[in-house]
């Protein structure tokens, strides 16, 4: 190695310079500052013995400009994929292609992406092709190609059109005479296979059977139903084993499974806070099939939970204690195996009023078993905005799954699989945030892209979350998912008025619950977006007066809502867990 040749040692961050406006789009400029070293010119690698560096060495600074946009028009955003310096900002295409649906379609943006074709040749002239050649086009030509080869990789979704996938033929056309022999032309051609595919083996397939709870088939009273409870309440003799009557380790797995194969679905577009804010609009019922999938799993665990601790009506309060304990090692065993979408299902059971409430039950669980509930617990507390999951979350990516586990030759890989699987509606939560604290559309109607970048930022995150949870190794078990589909659900209706069945109010807990405000969701999103943005005329984000502070607590007040599984989480004054260590 030329030891004379310059090395880099850091690069400080960048520093903002300010903004410029090229051709009606708003860029901002920073400046980066390169640490290069260099050897003097005497220093070479001939002397008998190697030079020092802190005397032969010399530093010096290289400073660029790096432009990145952060403004425009839809017109200018597209003449951005393919004209663009992606060296200075290699994050737009990416951005861009991860977040348009929330600005305008996929049929829009190709119409101003893809050039008409080249006029038909004359009659008896034929253009030689030579293996190897490549495009015969101009340098704006490759790029379009690029930017679709990178498009239908990493979103292929977004050319799901049935049945004609309109859009999609669009781009075959085009790669058909811009690039027929590339790897781009290939991928389109093999997409359009696999949604021809999907959609004959839908046609023969039976709709899938939902988790609604056991068939009215299987279901009996049963004739010793406590008074005052309906038939719907009371306890069920069902055929089968019943979900506990597995290990822990085998309904932890299985859980697991299911959460991992839903998440890496997971389209991230459909989590933008623009398309999930508006799934319960009319009309909107199809959105976000994908979240709402990792949704409604999320909602039975929880319902299973209910069930099995609520469902059998003559339990003295021991048996109840022991579904409880098992509960919680199912709920440890899920953070063992980095699930934490389970784990935040199980534990959100556990602390709804209807099981909390329980005093009797709570007071025959053990110490240790407590214990682990309450360090489990703390892992989504809701203070400063649930720091404690991201940090453990962040701990958990940085783990190294088996496979990248380095081992001895013959030794058994690692047990713990990889992932971690996330609870979603922290990302969602995030999204939404984002999407009410800014803007749309900036002065001028240009589009604001910063906000996309914000929101890429996060989707990324998703993305490298869900090539993580395609790792796990875990096999699925017929009964034990039979199980799960036939446990008995509780709304959290049937739940509270079964538990007050279990436990009357005056015996369990007399003071009246109270409902904790949720407000600090907000607090590190308002600190960071007040940092970046700086006071304005208008007030700042964590100005209680402001607009957009009045806009964020609104979301705050109706997070509940944005996340159907969020059920309201009550803690009784005088429930035994708040009573010191039992």
């Amino acid at each position: 190695m030329d030891r004379t040749a310059g090395k880099e040692l850091a690069l400080a961050p960048l520093q903002d310079w300010g903004e410029e406006t090229e051709d009606g789009a708003v860029y901002s400029v920073s400046l980066r500052r390169q640490l290069s070293q260099r050897l003097s010119p005497g220093a070479g690698p001939g002397g008998s013995q190697a030079p020092s560096p802190a005397a032969d060495a010399f530093l010096h600074y290289r400073t660029s400009k790096v432009r990145a946009l952060r403004a425009a028009r839809l017109e200018q955003l597209v003449r951005e994929l393919v004209s663009g310096d992606h060296e200075q900002d290699p994050g737009f295409v990416p951005a861009f292609l991860a977040t348009h649906r929330a600005f305008v379609s996929t049929a829009r943006v190709l119409g101003l992406l893809l050039p008409p074709p080249p006029p038909p040749l004359p009659p008896g002239i034929e253009i030689r092709k030579t293996e190897g050649e490549g495009l015969r086009v101009n340098k704006n030509l490759r790029a379009v190609v690029s930017v679709l080869g990178s498009w239908l990789r990493d979103h292929p979704q977004d050319f799901r059109d049935p049945p004609a996938h309109s859009d999609l033929g669009s781009v075959r056309t085009f790669l058909g005479w811009a690039a027929p022999a590339g790897p781009e032309a290939q991928e389109a051609e093999k997409l359009l296979g696999d949604f021809l595919e999907e959609a004959e083996r839908k046609q023969e397939e039976e709709p899938p059977e939902a988790w609604a709870g056991p068939p009215g088939a299987t279901q009996t009273p049963r004739p010793d139903s406590p008074e005052g409870c309906s038939e719907e309440e009371e306890g069920l003799v069902r055929e089968g084993p019943e979900l506990l009557d597995f290990s822990v380790d085998e309904v932890a797995e299985q859980l697991t499974l299911l959460d991992a194969e839903l998440f890496s679905r997971v389209r991230p577009c459909e989590c933008l806070g623009s398309v999930w804010s508006q799934r319960d609009r009319p009309g909107a019922t199809s959105a976000a099939p994908t979240v709402r999938a990792t949704v409604t799993q999320f909602n039975m665990v929880i319902g299973c939970v209910l069930g099995s601790v609520l469902g059998e009506q003559g339990l003295a309060a021991p048996q109840r204690a022991q579904r409880l304990e098992k509960w919680i090692r199912v709920a440890q065993r899920c953070r063992e195996l980095r699930n934490f979408s389970s784990l935040r299902a199980i534990l959100s059971a556990l602390q709804s009023n209807p099981i909390y409430r329980l005093k009797r039950s709570w007071g025959a669980v053990s110490r240790e078993q407590l214990s682990t509930f309450r360090k489990l617990s703390q892992i989504f507390s809701d203070e400063n905005n649930h720091l404690s999951s991201r940090e453990i979350l962040s701990q958990e990516e940085a783990t190294k799954g088996p496979q990248e586990e380095d081992t001895l030759p013959g030794s058994l890989p690692p047990k713990l699989p990889p992932g971690p699987v996330p609870y979603l509606g922290t990302f969602l939560t995030d999204l939404v945030m984002l999407d009410t604290a800014l803007p749309d559309m900036l002065e001028g109607d240009l589009i604001n892209f910063e906000k996309r970048r914000k929101e890429w930022e996060i989707l990324a995150h998703i993305q490298q979350l869900q090539k993580r949870c395609r790792s796990y190794c875990l096999s699925p078990r017929a009964p034990v998912l039979a199980a799960l589909r036939t446990q008995r659900q509780l709304s959290e209706e049937q739940s509270y008025r079964v538990s007050r069945v279990i436990e009357p109010p005056a015996a369990s807990c007399p003071s009246s619950p109270r409902i904790r405000r949720r407000i600090s969701l907000t607090k590190r999103l308002s600190a960071k977006l007040s940092r970046e943005r700086g006071s304005s005329p208008g007030g700042s984000p964590g100005d209680p007066s402001s607009p957009t502070s009045r806009a964020q607590r609104s979301v705050c007040g109706g997070i509940a809502q944005m996340w159907a599984c969020e059920r309201t989480l009550i803690a009784c004054p005088q429930a035994p867990l708040l009573q010191g260590d039992m």
